[in-house]
């Protein structure tokens, strides 16, 4: 039987990633895209099914590639508003520590869904806690994932160096390294998928210099290179925790990581924003990449990311949300215009443009999850596709589709479609009750917080 070909015909606007010409819109089949038309061409072969998309904005799903899902039952909490990064994390950690594995569901699949309407198609999670009770966390993502239909980079993070041993994390949150490796090799072998089209991937993810120790820093990068799986760890995101590992290691940050083991295009960091000359050269030629998460960093008044200079130098750039403790929200579309604004403080308006941050959080983010079949709209990729409409008032008298998108503030996604098949239609998710999810999570979030 012959595949169903679908026409997404004439956009009103298109952002490719990548600087093709898609003005008559594109012809998905099988789950990828086969053709890219030209304004007034028509399809090569007849089409079974057709949307109009003369009122919508096309674009690449986009890519979240740094996240904690389970922080969204910690959002705007009272006692952590107005602090900086370690005193937030030294307050909510016991709070996390009593996550249970129902709680995680929820917790993740308000993230996945609320990323899933800001037009994500694919999100990378950086999950670190496995407190007593929560051994299987990352199962638990595998299971929302596959019932959204989305796309994810599940990371089996881990945190090994508790406050007895001068870390920051209670030792209820820390686990041993064997225990840590033994889990890390059980899921890829369990769930990654390699190749074109996968749609859950595992990578190995120690927290931060300030939570586990070199030794399973090391061991990991180890067991990623023999299982060719990537590398995830946040780094530089404060003074800090520069001045930790000056004082802990002898060592910056950027010297840190390459003594590990762990400088090299098989890995990608959650925030580097410190970063001297030197380093972002280092950190260049080396490959690895940057998720940029300018809420996060504003939130906690962190810095910011040297992109212009670590792009310039040779490292990918993509986008993050963050946790939803410290963006208090999973709106990835948001996050570009916030990436545009914050990012123009910086350099200036001519230099940042609306298509420089789309492309980091589409194309960009896919070169961090070490992906090439993802981020952008060409023949042979996943059609993983995000429609916007712009009939909201906010809209009113805009001019140009693709910056209206962020000048405008757009929040939503009209359609979504991941791998041919759509999954958000008239701004709704198919098939998914949202009103008790977020009846059920807030429940949630209450419980945990009361303990």
């Amino acid at each position: 039987m012959a595949a169903t070909r679908i026409w997404i015909k004439n956009p009103l606007a298109v952002f490719t990633a990548n600087d093709q010409s898609a003005a008559g819109g594109l012809v998905v089949e099988n789950g990828t895209i086969v053709e890219l038309l030209g304004a007034g061409q028509r399809p090569a072969r007849p089409c079974q099914q057709s949307f109009d998309a003369r009122e919508h904005v096309l674009l690449p799903g986009l890519i979240n590639s740094h996240h904690h899902f389970y922080q969204t039952l910690t959002r705007a909490w009272a006692p952590v508003v107005n602090q900086p990064l370690f005193p937030w994390l030294k307050t909510l950690y016991p709070v996390w520590a009593r996550l249970t594995p129902e709680k995680l569901a929820l917790a993740t699949k308000v993230a996945l869904a609320e990323l899933l309407l800001s037009g994500c198609s694919t999100a990378a999670d950086h999950h670190y806690l496995f407190p007593g009770g929560l051994e299987n966390a990352i199962d638990v993502q595998v299971e929302v994932v596959r019932e959204l239909g989305m796309r994810a980079m599940l990371t089996r993070g881990s945190m090994s160096l508790g406050q007895a041993d001068g870390g920051l994390p209670p030792q209820q949150t820390v686990q041993q390294g064997e225990v840590i490796l033994a889990d890390s090799q059980r899921l890829i072998q369990q769930y990654h998928e390699r190749g074109a089209g996968a749609q859950v991937q595992i990578a190995l993810a120690p927290c931060s210099p300030f939570s586990v120790t070199p030794q399973i820093m090391r061991a990991s990068a180890e067991l990623a290179e023999k299982l060719d799986v990537r590398l995830h760890t946040h780094l530089a995101e404060t003074l800090d925790e520069e001045d930790f590992c000056l004082q802990r290691f002898g060592l910056r940050t950027v010297d840190y990581l390459d003594s590990v083991g762990w400088l090299g295009p098989r890995t990608w960091l959650a925030h580097g924003i410190h970063f001297n000359p030197e380093e972002i050269a280092r950190l260049g030629a080396a490959g690895t990449g940057i998720c940029h998460c300018p809420s996060s960093n504003m939130r906690l008044a962190s810095g910011i990311c040297p992109t212009v200079e670590l792009q310039a130098a040779g490292a990918p750039i993509g986008l993050g949300v963050d946790g939803s403790a410290s963006n208090d929200a999973s709106n990835l579309i948001l996050e570009a215009r916030q990436a545009l604004y914050l990012q123009r403080l910086r350099y200036g308006a001519e230099q940042i443009t609306p298509a420089l941050a789309l492309g980091w959080a589409s194309q960009g983010s896919a070169q961090l999850l070490g992906r090439s079949d993802i981020g952008e709209l060409a023949v042979g990729k996943q059609a993983d596709l995000g429609l916007f409409k712009l009939d909201e008032l906010r809209f009113s008298g805009s001019h140009d589709p693709l910056s209206a998108l962020l000048l405008c503030g757009a929040d939503r996604a009209d359609r979504m479609m991941i791998g041919g098949t759509w999954r958000v239609i008239d701004g709704q998710i198919e098939g998914l009750d949202l009103e008790q999810l977020i009846a059920d999570h807030r429940q949630a979030a209450r419980a945990l917080i009361a303990g």
